[in-house]
């Protein structure tokens, strides 16, 4: 018996060894991977295709030309304008939300190569309180906006958020108008903005600067719009689409003018700044 319960106890004790996070289950297909596998891939699963969600740096890396890129407002960090309270301190979730991802807030910007073409370049972060548009994800697009009319670079922005950021109220919302009217004026001086939009693309991003690309990119089968489904079908009381909000309808509907593998994505930036330059 003694024999027995310390194989037992001796197993345990090497499952236990083995690292949490080597291992994970698809969204899609429920396949198992390897997440070094997955990360080499992109974040695209094998198996089914589906382009899983990473982080803003992540993104970058995988955008740029190797060790070109060159962060702005990296120190940028939010504040509690409100002392906003719900279940939790919004001061507290944005200590947790900075200590889990090790970013200060939902987005990286800065310049940039893709394909040996320079960019201003910004990547939205969904690990980052849903990617969710605060005041100084707003302020850090506007400040990359403006310096890419100043210096005459193309914009890209890949947008990944569950929309505002709810914690900051009227201060958040204000970020649509701020990184629009900033587009505007990128717009007026000739600008090229190409707008990539990855799963998710919700709320006031999708509301805003999301849907004013000169260009507009869809990853494959993202969830794209402005309510989700859910709400709209309660508000209409009607079945909605097969594919509703899916970058699959909007480019049958004309809202987006192509959809992109994640494989290519970097090719098709390049083409279409090469295009936009002839």
């Amino acid at each position: 018996m003694a024999e027995t319960s310390w194989e037992t106890s001796d197993l345990r004790t090497a499952k236990k060894s083995v690292p949490d996070g080597l291992w994970v289950s698809c969204d899609k297909c429920n396949a198992t991977l390897f997440l070094k596998a997955l990360e080499s891939n992109l974040m695209v699963c094998p198996e089914c295709d589906h382009h899983h969600r990473m982080s803003g740096r992540l993104r970058v890396e995988t955008l740029v030309d190797p060790g070109s890129f060159e962060p702005m407002n990296a120190t940028m960090a939010p504040c509690d304008p409100l002392l906003f309270h719900d279940v939790r301190a919004y001061k507290d979730r944005i200590v947790e939300a900075q200590e889990k991802t090790g970013e200060n807030d939902g987005v990286q910007t800065g310049t940039a190569f893709i394909k040996g073409r320079k960019v201003a370049l910004g990547c939205m972060d969904f690990t980052f309180l849903a990617g969710s548009m605060g005041s100084v994800v707003g302020e850090k697009l506007a400040c990359l906006i403006e310096y890419a009319t100043d210096h005459d670079l193309p914009l890209i922005i890949v947008c990944c958020s569950g929309g505002a950021r709810m914690q900051e109220s009227g201060f958040s919302l204000m970020q649509m108008a701020k990184t629009s009217a900033t587009l505007a004026r990128f717009d007026d001086a000739g600008g090229l903005f190409i707008s990539v939009l990855a799963d998710p693309t919700t709320g006031g991003v999708t509301a805003s600067f999301a849907m004013l690309g000169d260009v507009i990119l869809a990853e494959p089968r993202a969830l794209i719009g402005f309510a989700g489904p859910r709400v709209i079908r309660q508000t209409i009381r009607q079945e909605l689409p097969e594919g509703f909000q899916t970058s699959e309808f909007l480019l049958d509907a004309g809202f987006v003018d192509r959809i992109v593998h994640r494989s290519t994505l970097r090719s098709e930036i390049g083409r279409v700044i090469d295009f936009a330059n002839k």
